[in-house]
């Protein structure tokens, strides 16, 4: 049975940073094709893009493609639907036998999605989970308007293995984009209004120039795009410890518009349970990068990732992150009690830990962690930093922005969203800044 060909679409994206500029890409993608962005109660095509990282994924999924059908049906309506991204990558198969979507697209594929549409309209379902090296990138179409912080894919997939992850699964082998693309791509975002840009990566700091074979790492990239006029700052995410180099390191040090802020996702204050999740480094390795960091930027914010709960952790080993918390005094973080990923090492391991337990732990290190993001930002209050402003506050008058350490502050200026704003910090939340504006500096 064949459906009409859509003219309007709406792409919900879920997880990482990764996937938001994915979607992002889509969004681009089928604009480019004439179509027009619709809220997905109204759209004719509805994009789910899914993330495999967390438990019960692929469930959520079909609960998404009930909500929406539901809705739809409500008002006589009946949309295409399209899964894409990781879940897609891992379950296309069962998606496409079990919800009867129209469109099955993984995240090496979706510069496809026209195409598969196209098939989708005249009667059959499309499916594409092929794992292409970059060709994607080069079929997307170039970059228009963006919000003043936008994010740049420079390096896909994963070669580590962590015993409890999806990513080398889903999203394949550790692939560089070329030093020029990414540049000329970084050109055309600043062009369209980006004045900071997120480098990303499932671990960026492995991003290497695979195409010349010059040698050059993610610190040459960094000093190149350091040199684009109207770019303000620079970001990167997500970064392994194992690929942190010195170059890098010293870019903290030199370049000025890369910001003081570094996501370095640790996992686990025990060497065994690092051992036990293929982590590659341990505790000490890990401290002395952050020791080796601090010491050519000391005001840098650090960031991390945390997992409560891995088979087999005991009470003491679990001790031993509380212990690392509390020796690296992390500004912000992200912590997870530990979930099994169908076909990952660790899915299989015997010593399962209660729900009950790793409720306890997970509370007991959001303790710490609150603390001392709360702790991170009271220490803000008196500095004066540059803000950008990202989007309108919920008052009148209000905006809100950045800090150079990833920090929300709102502020009551009159300056334009895109715009650099000397602010003097005045209140901290656990959350949050409260700022005052004390000169514009770049519109």
């Amino acid at each position: 049975m064949t459906k009409p060909n859509p003219k309007t679409f709406h792409v919900k994206s879920f997880g990482c940073q990764m996937n938001v500029y994915d979607g992002d890409r889509m969004s681009e993608l089928m604009a480019a094709e004439g179509m027009i962005a619709a809220d997905a109660a109204d759209a004719d095509l509805v994009i789910l893009n899914t993330c495999h990282i967390r438990e019960k994924a692929t469930e959520k999924v079909y609960s998404e493609i009930g909500r929406v059908r539901k809705h739809a049906g409500k008002q006589g309506r009946a949309p295409m639907i399209a899964v894409a991204g990781c879940v897609a990558q891992a379950e296309g198969d069962e998606i496409a036998r079990r919800a009867k979507v129209d469109v099955v697209v993984g995240p090496q594929a979706y510069h496809n999605l026209p195409d598969l549409v196209a098939k989708a309209a005249s009667g059959t379902p499309a499916l594409d989970t092929d794992m292409p090296v970059l060709s994607k990138f080069g079929a997307l179409p170039a970059r228009r308007r963006v919000a003043p912080s936008a994010f740049l894919t420079v390096q896909e997939g994963c070669d580590k293995f962590c015993t409890y992850c999806v990513v080398p699964y889903t999203r394949g082998a550790e692939i560089s984009r070329p030093f020029d693309a990414i540049v000329d791509e970084a050109k055309a975002l600043v062009d369209a209004g980006a004045r900071e840009i997120t480098l990303l990566g499932q671990n960026v700091n492995a991003w290497g120039d695979s195409v010349d074979g010059d040698g050059r790492g993610l610190h040459d990239l960094i000093v190149t795009l350091d040199k684009i006029p109207d770019l303000a700052r620079i970001r990167y995410t997500t970064s392994h410890p194992n690929d942190m180099r010195e170059g890098l390191i010293q870019a903290h040090r030199d370049v000025e518009k890369l910001m003081p802020f570094l996501h370095l996702p640790v996992q686990a204050g025990s060497d065994r349970v690092l051992k036990a999740m293929n982590r590659s480094h341990s505790r000490d390795s890990y401290l002395r990068i952050l020791d080796r960091v601090r010491a050519v930027r000391p005001d840098i914010a650090l960031s991390g990732d945390f997992i409560v709960g891995f088979p087999g952790e005991s009470d003491a080993e679990f001790e031993d992150t509380l212990s690392l918390v509390d020796a690296v005094g992390y500004a912000q973080c992200f912590s997870f009690k530990y979930s099994p990923r169908p076909g990952t090492p660790a899915a299989e391991m015997d010593v399962a830990i209660p729900d009950d337990v790793m409720d306890e732990r997970l509370q007991r290190l959001q303790a710490h962690l609150n603390r001392d993001q709360a702790a991170f930002n009271a220490a803000t209050v008196g500095r004066t930093c540059a803000v950008l402003i990202e989007r309108k506050g919920k008052r009148p008058g209000q905006m809100l922005g950045k800090s150079p350490w990833l920090q929300s502050i709102h502020l009551m200026t009159d300056a334009p969203i895109g715009a650099l704003v000397e602010v003097e910090v005045v209140e901290a939340g656990p959350n949050s800044l409260s700022g005052v504006e004390r000169v514009k500096v770049a519109a």
